[in-house]
């Protein structure tokens, strides 16, 4: 699909993924609410989340008890941190982590290096080598139709592009209410099958046997951790 990578926090069915995944929302919805208020009616970012969440599968009230932390005082705090990792054959990664405790965050990770025998960049070695993008899918609306009404609403965007029957749009972070809005005016009732603000590599590879092996042993390993809330990377899938 375009650009758009996959994403390594792969929503598997097994009941562990499952688990990880309900887990990975609470943390999202349960910040984003502290931040900017419980209501998603006054906060975008909390709303977006929880369509997220529900296209995703995630029963109610595992978003309202996130929510419900929030109205009820309970003290957590969870920083968003980036690690960039250099893998197997020139593959690349950034590792986006949601934690109460970056030590921990750090030794998980450092375990995974280790035992994959990859290395830990320095910031900035990686993170040039991927576009921060939002991007904004859906379907049953026309191309032309739609980039006249971005147009005709001055509303910025990357670049917007047709897979199947999905047009699919890309914008800078900060622009990701506004073609949504746009979107909407143009369908109210429209249905996003894409609403993320992602990482985006500027060239693909593609890994074959054994280096292609040890990239998804990588994987593997990243998406038992914690603390990884999603894996960006530069390999065709």
């Amino acid at each position: 699909m375009g650009r758009f990578p996959n994403i390594a926090a792969a929503k598997a069915k097994t009941g562990a993924a499952r688990g990880k995944l309900y887990g990975m929302y609470a943390k999202e919805i349960y910040q984003a609410a502290k931040n900017g208020g419980v209501t998603p009616e006054g906060n975008p970012s909390l709303k977006r989340l929880i369509e997220k969440a529900k296209r995703d599968q995630v029963p109610s009230d595992v978003i309202k008890r996130a929510i419900d932390k929030v109205n009820s005082g309970v003290g957590e705090d969870y920083e968003e941190l980036i690690y960039e990792i250099f893998g197997p054959a020139g593959s690349t990664l950034m590792v986006k982590c949601l934690t109460d405790n970056v030590n921990r965050s750090v030794s998980d990770l450092r375990a995974v290096i280790n035992k994959c025998h990859v290395k830990m960049g320095a910031m900035g070695s990686v993170a040039y080598m991927y576009d921060n993008l939002c991007i904004v899918g859906f379907k049953d609306l026309d191309e032309e139709k739609v980039m006249e009404t971005l147009i005709a609403e001055n509303v910025d965007f990357v670049d917007i592009e047709k897979d199947n029957d999905e047009i699919i749009i890309y914008g800078q972070p900060q622009d990701l209410f506004k073609i949504k809005s746009a979107i909407t005016n143009l369908k109210s009732d429209v249905e996003f099958t894409l609403d993320e603000i992602s990482l985006l590599p500027k060239e693909r590879i593609k890994l074959n046997g054994e280096d292609a092996d040890e990239f998804n042993k990588l994987l593997n390993m990243l998406d038992e951790v914690d603390d990884v809330q999603t894996v960006y990377h530069n390999v065709e899938m």
